[in-house]
Order: structure tokens, then sequence, then C-alpha cells
């Protein structure tokens, strides 16, 4: 079995291509392998990130494997860039983060990372990897992430990252079955690093 994303149909546009993004503070976004699959097995446990993610909350091989494969499928099917992000020393997957790109030049950034890499600046490291990626390379002129009011460590770390909190949107989300409010942060390119 390939750990590689296949195209099935010739007529569609190529696949984006999600490259190795070195983020510094021992920290690398890659693309995702089948062998990623451990990480997703310790968050499926998570009380949260199975509520606002495709990681499953119930976890088999079967259902590992497959949220690997849709993190190839974003690509393949030009919805955005999915990486795990990384161990830079070991290469071990500690979390995921995203970038969706979207119309009127603005893309929405979301990411997680699992309990045993959290307090490290993991998903710090990430954002800043991903956001200059983002704004420099591809060219886009906003980055937009939503965090919930209570995860303080999400939003810290997001403002850590250079994403300024621009208000908060009532009820502009529904997770686990009810609506919850979010803070909107943005990041861009004319922001101070």
């Amino acid at each position: 079995m390939s750990d590689r994303p296949r195209r099935h149909d010739a007529t569609i546009e190529d696949p984006l291509t999600v490259p190795e993004l070195s983020a510094g503070d021992g920290v690398l976004l890659r693309p995702w392998r089948l062998d990623d699959v451990a990480v997703v097995e310790e968050v499926s446990g998570d009380p949260y990130i199975p509520l606002i993610s495709t990681v499953p909350s119930s976890y088999s091989d079967t259902e590992g494997a497959a949220f690997v494969r849709r993190q190839w499928s974003r690509a393949v099917e030009r919805v955005g860039y999915s990486f795990a992000i990384a161990d830079a020393g070991d290469d071990r997957a500690l979390g995921q983060i995203g970038l969706w790109p979207g119309p009127h030049g603005r893309a929405s950034v979301g990411y997680w990372v699992a309990g045993s890499a959290r307090g490290r600046g993991v998903a710090c490291a990430a954002l800043r990897a991903i956001s200059s990626w983002g704004l420099e390379r591809l060219g886009i002129p906003r980055l937009e992430l939503h965090v919930e009011p209570w995860n303080a460590a999400s939003w810290k770390a997001a403002e850590r990252a250079g994403f300024l909190r621009e208000g908060l949107l009532r009820g502009w989300q529904e997770i686990g079955g009810e609506r919850r409010d979010m803070y909107v942060y943005s990041r861009l390119l004319t922001d101070p690093a």
C-alpha cells in the first residue's frame, strides 16, 4: 500500500503541492503519511478535537488511515493544504495545521496539537511558518482564524504568531450540537512579523 495520494481522473486540475516547511523551534510542517496514525489515535480520545475536525472520535487503524487519506484529498481536490505538524528531531507527528484558500483573497487557518505536545510552542511555530508561506509565497492577502474564547492557549498562540484579534462573532459556528461564539483573528502581509 502506497502512502502517497493518487489521482483517479486525468481531466481534473493538477493537485496542490503540500511542501515541507521548516517552522523553527524544533518544528517541521510536512505532508501526512500513513505512519502518522499514532497522533490520530491520541487525539481521537481528546474531548474537543474530534468536534472541530475530521479526527474520528472512536479510533481504529482503518479510521486512522482514513483520516490521513482525507488530508491527502484536500490537495488532490484543490480544497487546501493540510500539514502534519512534526517534531523536527524525530519526525513524529504532533498535530495538524491547514490553510484553506477562499474567495476574495482570503484563506482560513485551522490547527490542533496533541495533548502530549502542548505547552512547547508547537502551535505558534506552526502558525508562523504557514502564515509566512501563505502570505509571502502563495500571495494570499489575508489569513483568518477562529478560536473559541475559552481556548486561551489557542488564541495566545495565534497572537504570538502575529495574528490580531478583530472581534467576537456571536453564535458563529456549530460545535458539538450547539452554536458557539468565536474570536476572529487575522494576519496580513503588511502586519509586523
